[in-house]
């Protein structure tokens, strides 16, 4: 029987109806509202919007006021970087196939959720993916949002198809994202508190077990550095120690990964000690990194113990 009229509309619609696919970004905060307001004001106006916004604090003063929170959900959480990143992920529940996670004071390119979209299409087969960072503020006394501007408008992303892609064993905590099929039962632990230091290790490597992590130059931002909010030189010392030895016990992180990381943060923080940066509490530093060493040979690995310092 040939086709009618009415069959033919149906088949033309279908052709015309793309699945949307939905993009969710968490964002934790504290005592950074000035930031975070610009943020989501750059996210409001990328050529392809988030699907949703969630700015993870710990009191609504820290979060812009909902007229200038450019249609963000604000959640209120316990204080900690992890535990606000879980509470992100409970919040969007299912409503999501992909779920960034920026810092606070990461500016994205223009394009980037659009780009983001793009890549995941084109690579079905990886978990999660971190972009390329243009200028990194922390290794510095950090940057304006009108550098980053400049910055981001010199660069010019590759299409997806196009574009390098380097295999990773975790992702840069600054910018991550991940399918959502690839965080079931995968949270952020919250025995890494305040900070969270290497908390963007151990989540990487539980959503690993999805699929392949990658870095890619087709999507790309600032990290500004933004000082404010920070711990202190001695809890920071004290988990740059005691954390990676955590995780290598967990079985998120290798020794040969915690050895280096604890090695380098070390030697650094040891080397500018008496010439130390005007940003960084290097006395603090080492302070903290000879606590943990000491209750580490006492048989105490507990990342906890920083809110006790």
């Amino acid at each position: 029987m040939p086709p009618n009229d009415d069959d033919e509309d149906i088949r033309a619609a279908h052709e015309r109806f793309e699945v949307r696919t939905r993009i969710a970004i968490i964002i934790a905060s504290l005592g950074r509202c000035d930031v975070v307001r610009e943020v989501t004001r750059r996210l409001a106006a990328q050529t392809r919007p988030p699907d949703k916004i969630c700015l993870c604090v710990t009191k609504t003063e820290d979060a812009p006021p909902p007229e200038d929170a450019d249609g963000a959900d604000i959640i209120l959480s316990p204080i900690g970087s992890c535990a606000q990143r879980n509470a992100g992920i409970n919040h969007i529940g299912n409503a999501a196939d992909i779920i960034v996670f920026f810092d606070d004071d990461f500016v994205p390119a223009p394009n980037y959720i659009a780009q983001l979209e793009a890549y995941f299409a084109a690579n079905p087969e990886i978990a999660g993916v971190t972009g390329h960072v243009l200028r990194d503020g922390v290794k510095g006394l950090g940057l304006t949002f009108d550098e980053a501007d400049e910055t981001i408008s010199a660069y010019r992303a590759p299409a997806p198809e196009k574009a390098s892609q380097q295999s990773r064993p975790s992702l840069y905590g600054c910018n991550m994202s991940f399918r959502r099929a690839a965080l079931d039962g995968v949270r952020f632990d919250e025995t890494l508190p305040l900070y969270g230091w290497l908390e963007d290790v151990d989540f990487s490597a539980q959503a690993r077990r999805w699929g392949p992590l990658v870095k890619t130059d087709a999507i790309a931002g600032v990290h500004l550095g933004a000082k404010g909010g920070r711990t202190s030189g001695l809890r920071f010392g004290y988990s740059q120690i005691v954390n990676p030895i955590y995780l290598n016990r967990k079985g998120t992180m290798t020794w040969s990964h915690a050895a280096d990381n604890m090695g380098r943060n070390f030697i650094s923080n040891h080397l500018r000690v008496l010439a130390p940066e005007s940003h960084i509490d290097r006395w603090g530093r080492v302070k903290g990194n000879w606590l943990a060493i000491t209750d580490i040979l006492r048989g105490k690995i507990n990342p906890s113990r920083i809110l006790s310092l």
